[in-house]
């Protein structure tokens, strides 16, 4: 039995994924532009076909946070779609979700990649507390709703 308020991280399965929208509309909802733009099928967003392993947070019964890792040709493992609802940010479940996706990377020796919007500060700070190191900055392959040019740091964690 878990306590209500107390996150607990596990893997995610497919019953989770109306949550894992919820809490993707929250953060979408709360003016953070995550995803820059909002998909037409969110769920199908959140399953993209190369994911190797997903995990979930959840409060209760309560879905408040994900993140994926994918397994991406040519990048090797990234690191992705990671985000947690507003109201639970600020309580350590970005850096929860993140450390299970790269204990279950480095127990299989993966090497591990990410990429986070130059505006996105405290995505980056948390990349930077835990020990992800900044390789380059480019140009997003997508847009803005807008369609306005996006910069993206992209990031390796050493083993």
């Amino acid at each position: 039995m878990t306590t209500p308020h107390v996150p607990v991280i596990r893997p995610r399965e497919v019953a989770d994924l109306p949550g894992c929208v919820d809490a993707l509309a929250a953060v979408h909802a709360s003016g953070v532009p995550y995803p820059s733009r909002w998909p037409a099928d969110p769920i199908a967003w959140l399953t993209p076909a190369d994911v190797a392993q997903g995990w979930v947070a959840v409060i209760g019964d309560t879905v408040v946070g994900q993140v994926l890792l994918r397994d991406t040709p040519g990048h090797g493992h990234n690191i992705s779609r990671l985000y947690v609802s507003p109201a639970a940010q600020g309580a350590g479940i970005a850096s929860g979700l993140l450390g299970a996706a790269v204990g279950w990377a480095r127990e299989r020796s993966l090497p591990l990649t990410l990429e986070v919007r130059t505006d996105a500060a405290a995505a980056i700070a948390l990349y930077e507390r835990t020990g992800w190191r900044r390789t380059a900055t480019t140009e997003a392959s997508w847009t803005t709703p807008g369609n306005t040019s996006i910069q993206v740091h992209h990031y390796t964690l050493d083993a």
